[in-house]
Formats: C-alpha cells, structure tokens, sequence
C-alpha cells in the first residue's frame, strides 16, 4: 500500500460507506414518499429524491435492474477498471489514475463533458472494489465504492467546478442450476444490480436541466453498461 497522497485517514471512511451501500443497495423504494419511481422497465427500476442544498440540486438517485448471462464480478470489474472506463463512459473528456493505494482501491481523477452553459465539472475520487459476504443463501456480492477525496497532485482549478460524489455499485450473481449436473453456463447467469449515486455539482447548474437529464442519463447509462458487459464477456470463461 502506497500512501503519497496522505489518504490512509480515508480508508476508514472507504470501509464505512462500503457497508452502507451494501446494507441499502436492495431495500425496495416502492411506497416511501419522499422517493419518486422515475422509470420502471422490464427488471429496471429507476427512483429519485429531490434534495437542494444551498440551492443546488443534489439528488439522490438509486436504480435495480438484472442483468442476464454475467456474474456480479464482471459488472464490478468493468465498472472499477480504469484502464477500460472510456470504452463504456461517454460523459468524460479524461480519466487519469492518480494513485494505486492497493490491488483494490486506487484514486481516479476525470474531467467531465461540458453542458452548456455551466462551466466544466471534474472529480477526484477513491474507487475501491471488494466482496463482500452477504451472511445468507444468496452467496457474496460484489461492491464497487467511489467517493470524492482531496489529493495534493490535483487541487482544486478555477478551469473546473469541482464535483463531489458518493457512488455505489452493489452486485449479487444468481444462478439457475442446469439439469442433470451439467457445467454452469452463462445461460444459467444473471447478476442483481442496485447502484446508488449522490452527486454535488459544486456550483449552480439548473434544476430543470439537471433532473431532465438526469432522468435521461441514469436508464441510458444502465442498458449501455450491461450491453458492453455482456458483450465484452460472452466469448470469456466465467469469472465468478
């Protein structure tokens, strides 16, 4: 483990908020009030509340969805990799590695498309991936964390508005066992999803831009990530 940073003081929070997303990833929205179903198609689900501070949209979204023919490892690791993001993640201009803290917890540093007319958003995160045991028949799921951090290499610039987030990505592999003791196959696989994300802009974006969007983005981002997942894997041994 490696520490140029000075970012060991963040591992403690790393492991806290690594097991707040696991705890919440699948506790079902349906019938809360202050939560809004934004989209529900086929296994997906979309939720959103509305949340200002100091007049800034800071929404928290949370979304489920099952995914056929993958395992929660192969989700979590295309979404963790960053030498691959760019291939999937098309709201980012650069995403740089900053610093490999451990085999699973690395600092990421991305500047953000520009929507008009705000200024340029970027973001400097830990993003740590593990498995967790669930304690229960459904096995251990797999959980990506990322959650904005300070790092001396990269100070704030007054080129961008400087994002903060707090994202999950919590996986769960199902599997149907085959007949007559055959070897498992991607057909027998499908992965559980809950991802969650909260998102500070930094600065004034409008609300009405930012929750159309959002709502558009959030459902395209999930069918986009597990088609390049199911793509990328459906030639491959599987990686449990």
């Amino acid at each position: 483990m490696t520490d140029a940073g000075g970012l060991v003081p963040y591992l403690a929070e790393l492991e806290r908020k690594v097991s707040e997303h696991h705890r919440l990833a699948f506790q079902s929205k349906d019938g809360e009030s202050d939560w809004q179903l934004l989209l529900e198609e086929g296994e997906m689900k979309v939720y959103r509340r509305e949340v200002e501070e100091d007049g800034i949209v800071v929404d928290p979204l949370k979304a489920q969805n099952v995914v056929k023919g993958v395992t929660a490892h192969e989700i979590c690791h295309y979404f963790w990799d960053v030498d691959i993001r760019m291939e999937w993640e098309t709201t980012v201009e650069i995403v740089k590695l900053v610093e490999k803290i451990s085999d699973d917890t690395v600092v990421v540093y991305q500047t953000h498309k520009r929507m008009w007319p705000t200024m340029q958003r970027d973001s400097l995160f830990v993003s740590s991936i593990r498995q967790v045991d669930t304690g229960d028949d459904e096995g251990p799921s797999w959980v990506v964390c990322n959650f904005s951090v300070d790092h001396p290499s990269l100070p704030v610039s007054n080129k961008c508005v400087r994002v903060k987030l707090n994202i999950g990505l919590v996986c769960q592999t199902l599997v149907t066992p085959p007949a007559d003791g055959q070897p498992i196959t991607r057909d027998d696989l499908s992965c559980k999803i809950a991802y969650a994300a909260y998102v500070n802009p930094g600065g004034w974006v409008p609300a009405s831009v930012l929750r159309t969007l959002a709502k558009r983005e959030y459902p395209r981002f999930l069918r986009k990530f597990s088609a390049y997942v199911q793509g990328k894997t459906k030639d491959k041994p599987i990686m449990f």
